[in-house]
């Protein structure tokens, strides 16, 4: 029998251990930048429901050739210099960012919040999982575009690693990582106010400080069982009762360590997403020390999918969703579709199109009428839900106002993929297969 091998020290074992998953698990990814050189032509609006940049000025450096070494991880804070700097009063801003959100955990707190801090950080994470819906596009840009008028810092988390483990694209990190890069683009050319936004690749940002980061998860694993995590899974679109793999399993336990490493102050994703964030505060209770300021939770509304019944889009269901690219044929065809219910608000997918992408976009809403009556502007959609539901207003009539409307928005995406490079991108994430 050989000698006995002396044993290793707990540190060497995690610095071995960390190596080699870092080394199996993801190849070193070049890193991407968003810089955005100052504009004289933007200039944000308190009262504008949609402040535009234009896409011009937003530009995508472009990924430098891997290297061999791991990643340097890019500190996530930011100097306030860099940062645009609101001038609304707390009052103004809380009722902008309470706009955001269908539910909001806790309201005081997001006061207090504004009152100590000039760029309070806000958090979304989003897998690259196929192509982008308007859900995705155009809610996401105006809800960014309110909170960053705010002063707010928002960090996107390009959750490659999250992907994965939730088997997108086939698990293929390759593939996954492409599609990250697609929709940075359509955020981009959507108007997506970027001087106070950051995209961090998670498998990046990972692995450059795996330590604190697996630390994290480890601790939000032992604190929790495992029903709890298990209720946490709706979260990648799954039931509680769904078959998963261990890899699944973990996930809510690294999107809820997800919310500290990036030091959140603010989570600001879909009401989807509620319970991992639930999660979130209530490990600031069970741990010890007991984390003092709790993430505030700002949960916004869910689109609904165009098909009767559907609570939200589904990226397998194409006709389901208006994806960011589509042709204005397809939008016609596809609102044209849609199910809306004569003189009814409640489940009807296209005034719900109509309340949270077109009068947020515009601020307004005119119906052409096909019998030749004048058109009519509506101001609020309060005053288009009431002539809507008293029968005033034909479902035909306002499916061709929502298809005008959102060709409006999503025709610069449409322009800036017909660019020979953006053309290639797109074409490739078209042909990857969705899978779940």
């Amino acid at each position: 029998r050989p000698a006995a091998r002396p044993l290793l020290s707990l540190e060497k074992f995690k610095s071995v251990a960390i190596q080699s998953a870092s080394l199996e698990f993801c190849p070193p990814f070049p890193e991407t930048k968003m810089s955005v050189p100052p504009d004289p032509r933007f200039s944000v609006s308190r009262t504008a429901r949609f402040s535009l940049i234009h896409p011009s000025s937003v530009t995508v450096a472009a990924p430098p050739a891997p290297k061999a070494a791991a990643p340097v991880r890019q500190s996530a804070a930011v100097a306030a210099e860099d940062l645009f700097v609101s001038d609304m009063s707390v009052a103004e801003k809380m009722e902008v960012a309470l706009s955001v959100g269908e539910e909001c955990i806790q309201p005081q707190e997001l006061e207090k919040l504004f009152e100590a801090k000039q760029h309070p950080v806000v958090y979304d994470g989003f897998e690259p999982s196929g192509r982008m819906h308007i859900a995705q596009g155009v809610m996401r840009a105006i809800n960014v575009n309110k909170l960053t008028r705010c002063g707010c810092l928002f960090k996107f988390w390009v959750a490659d690693w999250f992907a994965q483990l939730n088997n997108k694209m086939g698990g293929d990190l390759n593939k996954i990582r492409t599609v990250g890069q697609y929709m940075i683009e359509i955020w981009r050319a959507v108007g997506m106010d970027m001087r106070n936004v950051r995209f961090l690749w998670a498998s990046e940002e990972i692995n450059a400080s795996p330590d604190e980061y697996w630390s994290r998860v480890m601790e939000i694993a032992r604190l929790n069982n495992v029903a709890r995590i298990q209720r946490c899974c709706t979260i990648m679109g799954r039931k509680d009762s769904d078959e998963m793999s261990a890899a699944q399993i973990m996930y809510p336990c690294m999107q809820c360590a997800d919310i500290f490493y990036l030091k959140a102050d603010i989570c600001q994703l879909g009401m989807d997403q509620r319970k991992v964030n639930m999660l979130a505060r209530e490990y600031c209770d069970s741990r010890k020390p007991k984390i003092k300021h709790k993430p505030v939770i700002l949960s916004h509304h869910m689109l609904m999918g165009l098909k009767e019944g559907q609570e939200k889009m589904s990226k397998s269901d194409p006709d389901s969703a208006i994806f960011m690219e589509d042709e204005a044929s397809d939008v016609k065809r596809k609102i044209k579709k849609a199910f809306c219910p004569p003189a009814q608000a409640n489940d009807n997918p296209i005034l719900d199109y109509c309340k949270h992408i077109l009068f947020e976009f515009y601020g307004q809403m005119t119906i052409n009428y096909k019998d030749g009556s004048p058109a009519r502007t509506y101001l609020t959609y309060a005053e288009l839900e009431a002539d809507y539901v008293a029968d005033n207003l034909h479902p035909g009539d306002l499916k061709a106002a929502v298809t005008d409307g959102i060709n409006g928005i999503i025709e610069p995406v449409r322009e800036h993929f017909r660019q020979p490079e953006m053309a290639k991108l797109l074409k490739k994430v078209k042909s990857y297969r969705v899978t779940r």
